[in-house]
Formats: structure tokens, sequence, C-alpha cells
């Protein structure tokens, strides 16, 4: 019902987005003959109709090319290994020389990995890049199986097997909890892969350190009400028809709610850029939003794991997490260095829950642990942004090639 009702929803408003479309088309041709300020506001206001909008699809990276050392490379994506839910997807870069490997492992949410298109951006100059490149729940048949927390971590094992000995892990948000799991269960079976360092970005280790509203949220319901209210099955149109997902709509939804006043002034400024001609202000904010509204579904099972086993439970910290069926053994971790790295002002996973594995790492040294926390950044800051790239980045470059 969740899914036919947004998709009638989205049909009553397609023709009002028509009409913004073809007024606006007309309105371009007409202000270029008459330079009429109140020709602007109107085209302004049909813009912000039309794109008004959720997509489906997976954006581009548009990574096409990178600086490396005093020379242009040149940027090809290639599918390392390609499985029902995701795709190792590998940045390839055209020169010779040996770059420490870094898989980095976008959160499995309402968004595509293209939201860490920055991270791997500004990463690429000197590594050898991988990400998980997760597909879109609503186009996985349901022959594929189910896909929960086991699966996700068991993917992040394979991923880092096809890319070999030597790797690193650079997790951002929610992944990092299964980040830490796989290392854990690759360094208890001395799995030759086990990557030598693991950096967690803003991630949900222990979430009962500084709750946020999204700590709030998850706690104020049992896991019976997300599964009754939250999740969808896929409609007849989608190769995954009938699978059960939590659609990325709802997700959106979410998010645009806890911070709804900035999403409103954000676009009214839009609105103004648009009307004073102001291109590279509003293509700025309209490049964000690009991205913003390309939404994708999660398999059920994997989200209602995690808002109960992460977010509810918090069965890492307390030592009460099982993959496969046997308990995870945090301290089997001894040679793979840990940094951490948490913003000052994130709202979603606030200062102290990353940190918190520092804790329980239990097998490692000190000299193999190091925590950076980044002043006046919320969590996109964290990795995304001149902040990202000007005194994150480097304290992760330094972590990789310190632990390579």
């Amino acid at each position: 019902m969740l899914y036919r009702a947004y998709q009638a929803q989205t049909q009553l408003f397609e023709p009002a987005k028509t009409m913004a479309r073809t007024s606006l088309a007309w309105m371009d041709a007409w202000r270029q003959a008459t330079p009429f300020p109140w020709i602007d506001a109107f085209a302004a206001g049909f813009e912000l109709i039309a794109r008004a909008e959720l997509t489906h699809k997976r954006p581009e990276y548009g990574i096409e090319q990178v600086t490396v050392g005093n020379s242009l490379a040149q940027v090809t994506e290639e599918p390392a290994l390609t499985l029902p839910f995701g795709t190792l997807l590998h940045f390839k870069k055209d020169i010779s020389a040996k770059q420490p490997k870094v898989l980095v492992v976008a959160p499995l949410s309402g968004h595509f990995a293209t939201l860490l298109r920055n991270t791997v951006r500004t990463m690429l100059p000197e590594h050898d890049v991988y990400i998980t490149d997760w597909h879109n729940a609503r186009d996985v048949g349901l022959e594929e199986g189910g896909f929960g927390f086991d699966d996700f971590v068991d993917y992040l094992i394979r991923f880092l097997e096809e890319m070999g000995p030597s790797s690193h892990v650079v997790a951002v948000c929610q992944p990092c909890v299964q980040a830490l799991v796989a290392v854990a269960a690759m360094a208890k079976a001395d799995n030759p892969a086990c990557p030598r360092s693991m950096t967690l970005m803003a991630g949900p280790v222990d979430t009962r350190i500084n709750p946020t509203k999204v700590n709030e949220l998850a706690l104020d319901h049992p896991i019976e009400w997300f599964e009754r209210n939250l999740i969808a099955t896929v409609p007849s149109d989608y190769e995954g028809a009938g699978r059960r997902v939590y659609p990325g709509f709802m997700q959106l939804t979410a998010f645009m709610s806890m911070n709804l006043d900035r999403h409103m002034r954000t676009h009214r400024d839009l609105y103004g850029h648009l009307a004073k001609g102001e291109t590279a202000e509003a293509d700025r904010i309209k490049t964000f939003y690009d991205e913003y509204f390309a939404v994708m579904d999660m398999p059920a099972e994997f989200y209602l794991e995690t808002v109960q086993w992460v977010f509810q439970e918090a069965r890492l910290p307390k030592g009460e997490l099982t993959f496969k069926g046997e308990p995870v053994d945090m301290g089997s971790i001894r040679k793979t260095a840990l940094l951490t790295v948490e913003g000052e002002r994130d709202d979603i996973c606030a200062l102290g829950q990353t940190a918190a594995a520092h804790d329980l790492c239990t097998g490692l040294k000190p000299h193999k642990k190091m925590h950076y926390m980044q002043p006046g950044v919320g969590h996109y800051g964290v990795f995304s942004g001149r902040r990202w790239e000007n005194q994150v980045y480097p304290t992760v470059r330094s972590m990789i090639l310190a632990s390579h």
C-alpha cells in the first residue's frame, strides 16, 4: 500500500510538473527577447516545480580524470566483482605506479553510493580506490534471496578477498559496525586479505553515547512498529516485484523532516538565485539536491536488523553481536590499525559513538589506534567538502601510509 500510494501521488503531480517544464521552456525563449525581471521570477518558480521529483536510478560518479603527481590520469570505472545486491567498483587509473588499495564502504541506505563521490575523488590521486556500489533492492529479483546484516558483512569480506592482501578499509557512517565485524571475522580466521588499516568515519558503533534524534527515533517504537509501518512490498512494475523493502522515499522523508526548516530555507535561496540570474550559486544547490533526491530501496531484513541490533539493542558494544551464529570477537583484531573520525557538530552520529570502537578493539596496541575530531563540521562535513579535503583526509592518508 505504501508503494502504491507513493506512485499514485507521483502520477497525480505529474501534470503540474509537465506544465512547469513546458512553461519554463517557453519563458526561457521569451526572456531572451524581453528582459523583464518578472519573467525571471516566474521562470524560477516554474523551475522549482519542475525539479520537485525523486529519481530511482544511480547518478553518475562523473570522475573521468585526476591529477597524479604532475600528470593527468584517466579514470575508468570497472566492476571488479558483481553480486546480486552490490558491485565492487574499481576506479582504475591509467598509471603503472603501485598505490595502496582502499575499499570505501558506502552506506546501504536511501541514497546511492555516489553520495561519496567527493570522498572517492579526494582519495584517488594517491590511492587505488574501490567502492561498495550497492544496488537498488527493488531491482533485485526474489530468486536472489534475502539480504541481511550478515550478508552485508559477507559481501565486505568477499570484496576484500577480491582486492587481495595489503588493502585498507574506509567505512563511512552506517557500515562502520559491519566493517568492524568483517575485520574481526577475517582476523579470527587468519584471512590473508584482512586489511592493514580501517578508518571508521562518523559511524554508529555505540549509539548509547550522546543519543541523537536518529537514535531516539529508533528507541521510540518496538521493532514490530518499524516492520508494520515502514516496510513495503515492491509492486509488479519492477524486477524485484514481491520483495519487502524499506523504500528510499520513506527514508528521504524522515531525513528531511529532521531538518525541514533548513531544506525550506535552501529552496528559498535557490529561488532567489534563479530569479536574480546567479547561476553558479543556483547550480551548487541544484547539484546537491539532484544527488539527494536520487533514492534507492533497502532490503527489509537488512534495515530491520540494523535498527534492532545496532540502534535499539547496541549488540556490538555489549558483546552480544553474532556473525553467522558465532559471537563476534573484537579482541581478535591485532594487526589492523584503527582510525576513528568524528565531526564536532554531527547530529546523526554524535561525538563518542564512533570513538567507542577503540574500547572494543582490546587486542590492538596503543600505537595502532588513533582518533581524530574535526571541529566545526556536521555529519556530511566529515567525508565531503573543503574540511574533509584539507583537514580530515590528510589524517586518513597518514594512517594508510603508516600501515601500508
